[in-house]
């Protein structure tokens, strides 16, 4: 009796164990599958390329125009280095000759005529405004002469300054705002990204990454147009330092010729110019 009761009991086990096996089977089969198909959607969700014209490709409509308008902006810079770049240093080199001319000058006509074949249309318009004023105060007393004729040149000095730095403001207005506009393209990027995981129901880091790449792609482009802008505007205003001494030492020798001719003029010494301008071509 107890030999067919163990013998019941150990054929009901192993059915019971059978049944088991085999719902373990149907369970890890299915599970399988389940991760198959998940990586099937994470591959197909996942883009291939993450270039920086692949992720552009792949990014936002917001996103593409923040990175072409910091694009645009980055050619401006270099375009503004070149033209003014140019132009500055074109500028420095006839001002130089003309001061070398001031220099040699023994009046303010004679530097006029020298100035007016050497192509400075700067320091010759310096020239004739002293010349004109000269020729309206004549008769007057020297010292307001020369007070007028000061004033002429501080004039004309603001002046070719507003010409010389006109289209570098652009350079800092760059400079400080790339960095927050590149910024707005990350966080609307990123923003997009949390979206699409809400609606994919999913956290894998294969599926986040790309879009957070993205966006940080704006701000790379916005560092890439801001950091060239401030660097390209800190030369130039040290260029247009030295360009505004010039203009200053050539304002100082037309003041000097001016001065030395209303001297000459209150000593009765006129006739005695020729024989210096003798002297001076000899």
């Amino acid at each position: 009796m107890a030999n067919t009761l163990l013998r019941r009991t150990a054929a009901g086990l192993k059915r019971t164990a059978a049944g088991l096996t085999a719902g373990l089977g149907i369970l890890g089969g299915a599970t399988g599958a389940s991760a198959q198909d998940g990586a099937t959607r994470v591959t197909a969700t996942v883009p291939h390329d993450l270039s920086a014209m692949g992720m552009f490709m792949n990014a936002d409509g917001v996103v593409k125009a923040v990175i072409l308008g910091l694009l645009a902006a980055s050619v401006v810079t270099w375009t503004i280095l070149l033209a003014k770049g140019l132009e500055l240093r074109a500028a420095r080199g006839r001002l130089q000759g003309s001061l070398d001319k001031l220099d040699d000058a023994i009046s303010l006509d004679v530097a006029a005529s020298q100035l007016t074949g050497a192509g400075d249309t700067l320091a010759l318009a310096f020239a004739r405004a002293a010349t004109a004023e000269r020729a309206l105060s004549d008769g007057l007393p020297a010292e307001g002469v020369k007070e007028r004729v000061i004033l002429r040149m501080e004039r004309l000095e603001a002046k070719a300054r507003r010409a010389i730095v006109r289209g570098t403001g652009i350079l800092a207005t760059i400079g400080a705002t790339a960095p927050f506009v590149g910024l707005f393209g990350t966080v609307w990027g990123i923003m997009n990204s949390f979206i699409g995981i809400s609606k994919t129901q999913t956290t894998s880091l294969a599926v986040v990454a790309p879009g957070i790449a993205e966006a940080l792609l704006a701000t790379a482009t916005g560092l890439v147009a801001a950091i060239p802008a401030v660097v390209v505007y800190n030369v130039f205003a040290r260029k247009v330092d030295g360009y505004r001494v010039l203009l200053a030492d050539v304002s100082a020798g037309v003041l000097r010729l001016v001065s030395r001719d209303l001297d000459r003029e209150q000593a009765g010494v006129q006739n005695a110019l020729p024989r210096v301008r003798s002297r001076a071509a000899e």
